[in-house]
């Protein structure tokens, strides 16, 4: 789906003078949790658009922060450029952009940038389609500094263009260029100088996330190839679980960490569940299968259950230690479209996943 048209902004879920303060694609810690309690226990029968504004083609979410409203685009007139676009919350004004030439050539999908803006400091961080990483002032839109990964790393575009978000760690923003031995990159977020090169794996889709126990913290990866722990200091690996050959490397949905399990997915193999021990290392996979499938949505997880939409089932509720299927078939999607299922809606079920 492309987002030709329009930006649109609904009463009652966003531009409470600025209260919503999503800084990144699944929110500032990237655990999909709503951090403000002003979240509406219901939603009106009937959600009345407070503004709406037209922007370029894309698959790109959107980041609020400070009363204002962040985004990407892509235009191919006058002349192939990709966009940051800065609104603002109340009124939907476009208060900057801030526009580069690209070229997408015969890539497929080609509609425009996938990856969400970050908020962070007073900046906002974006990653395009093909590999070009900027800081920009989140007041005004001024080039802070910027990066081509192609150029500066070496790094692969993937098949259908970057789609990883910026991850910010402390003074560190860390990103998945697919370079020589520079799978993953850490900059400076100040200046955008390297700080650390990892990995020698090809790039996916995925965004990284930090985890944590009660004495240690790191940064967790799902690549095409493996699912990885990294010291984010200095982009020592901890820890390394290979990963069976996924078709077309779609390694795209983000891993999540909940009650001490790093659960990641695919389209093609499936689901692992991945436990690690009290240090943060020994990583032991307690469950796997192609019974939950995923494409492009990242699970969210609550009360020790996993809550995605599946390939074949549409939404399922998982409980996340065992892999048991609590039930499956509700679908949100329209019938005919992906993920598909089968007739029957929330289906109770034993099914494990062993």
């Amino acid at each position: 789906m492309t987002r030709w048209g329009t930006v649109l902004l609904l009463v009652g879920l966003a531009g409470r003078g600025g209260a919503t303060t999503g800084r990144s694609g699944a929110g500032p810690n990237r655990d999909g949790v709503w951090q403000k309690a002003e979240l509406p226990a219901k939603l009106p029968e009937k959600l009345r658009p407070r503004w709406r504004q037209s922007i370029g083609g894309g698959y790109s979410g959107i980041a609020v922060a400070g009363g204002r409203v962040y985004t990407m685009d892509y235009h191919k007139t006058p002349r192939e450029q990709e966009r940051v676009v800065c609104l603002d919350a109340a009124t939907g004004k476009i208060l900057w952009t801030h526009a580069y030439d690209v070229r997408y050539g015969k890539m497929e999908y080609g509609n425009g940038p996938r990856a969400t803006p970050t908020i962070h400091d007073g900046k906002v961080y974006t990653f395009g389609t093909r590999g070009h990483l900027f800081c920009l002032d989140a007041r005004s839109g001024k080039v802070v500094w910027s990066r081509d990964t192609v150029k500066d790393f070496k790094g692969t575009v993937p098949l259908w263009g970057h789609a990883c978000s910026p991850l910010i760690d402390g003074r560190r923003l860390i990103v998945q260029v697919g370079g020589e031995d520079a799978d993953l990159v850490a900059l400076d977020t100040a200046t955008g100088a390297e700080v650390w090169r990892a990995l020698a794996d090809r790039p996916g889709y995925s965004s990284p996330i930090v985890i944590s126990g009660k004495s240690w913290r790191q940064l967790a990866h799902f690549s095409p190839q493996h699912v990885v722990g990294l010291d984010p200091e200095n982009g020592k690996v901890l820890w390394k679980v290979e990963q069976e050959p996924i078709t077309y490397d779609v390694a795209i949905s983000d891993a999540v960490w909940h009650d001490g399990v790093l659960l990641v997915g695919d389209y093609w193999t499936g689901s692992r569940a991945i436990r690690l021990n009290e240090k943060g290392r020994n990583p032991k996979v307690i469950w796997k299968g192609a019974r939950l499938s995923l494409l492009m949505s990242t699970p969210l997880c609550r009360d020790g259950h996993v809550y995605a939409l599946d390939r074949k089932d549409g939404l399922v509720c998982i409980e996340l230690q065992t892999g048991r299927l609590k039930w499956r078939g509700e679908h949100v999607t329209p019938r005919g479209s992906q993920p598909a299922g089968e007739p029957g809606v929330g289906r109770q079920t034993g099914t494990d996943l062993q």
